[in-house]
């Protein structure tokens, strides 16, 4: 599999998971390498805005493919996460379904060793789910991308992949929100898609806890008018915007 690098080794650790359905939950987090967008607020951009590559980001600051990747066999990454008592493991990254055999492999041989072994995929829900792995995930948090992101429509909203999430129970979907017209978008999205409010949640954009906050308010109207369902980013909170958290 290709991984985010974090120091000597790869991007595999121990954390509450800060965002979404399970948040506060003890999870095992395993940042996959690559993506397939390339928003300009992202804040894992080591997984994808290689140096020369010409994408805009918020941190004007590009980086070194090579440097910022490690390549394991799925063997020594399910050693890694085994090596936790934890059972919840979240696949995210990056995106995940670019390496969607891989995660197959690792979440059979996780079952294997452990039936209480739970995963869940965190995705941008621009590529839906084979039969194969959709044996094997418990959860999928999609957080289809919205107009701030700055990545190209077309690319990012996928109709087809975003049904398949939409029609599979186990979906959730988070959004990413900066401001009004941001609510407007999802609100078209969950008309369009057929989704239930309950299964919507709401996050503010920003990676200090001083942003979070000033969105905060208006989020939370937002979630009460519509239903919707209101996630922070309580990783922020607890440690930061660093990697490995």
């Amino acid at each position: 599999m290709k991984l985010a690098r974090l120091d000597a080794g790869p991007e595999i650790f121990l954390s509450l998971q800060g965002e979404g359905k399970n948040q506060g939950a003890p999870s095992v987090f395993v940042r996959t390498s690559r993506c397939n967008l390339y928003c300009v607020w992202c804040d894992t951009p080591y997984t994808w805005n290689w140096r020369g590559a010409g994408f805009a980001h918020v941190a004007a600051r590009d980086f070194d493919r090579d440097l910022e990747t490690i390549e394991l066999h799925v063997h020594e990454v399910a050693a890694r996460v085994q090596s936790f008592a934890c059972r919840r493991v979240v696949l995210t990254g990056g995106e995940p379904l670019l390496q969607a055999q891989d995660c197959v492999s690792l979440a059979r041989q996780l079952k294997a060793s452990d039936p209480r072994y739970q995963l869940e995929i965190e995705t941008n829900g621009t590529l839906a789910p084979s039969a194969e792995l959709d044996a094997v995930i418990d959860q999928y948090t999609v957080s289809p991308k919205l107009d701030h992101s700055q990545v190209e429509r077309s690319l990012r909203l996928k109709p087809a992949a975003l049904a398949a999430f939409a029609q599979n129970p186990r979906s959730v979907f988070k959004f990413v929100i900066a401001d009004a017209a941001d609510v407007r978008s999802v609100r078209e999205l969950e008309q369009q898609l057929g989704l239930e409010p309950d299964r919507i949640y709401l996050m503010p954009l920003g990676t200090c806890a001083a942003e979070l906050s000033a969105r905060r308010p208006a989020l939370a109207e937002a979630c009460l008018e519509r239903g919707y369902r209101f996630s922070d980013r309580l990783h922020i909170h607890l440690y930061g915007n660093r990697p490995g958290v």
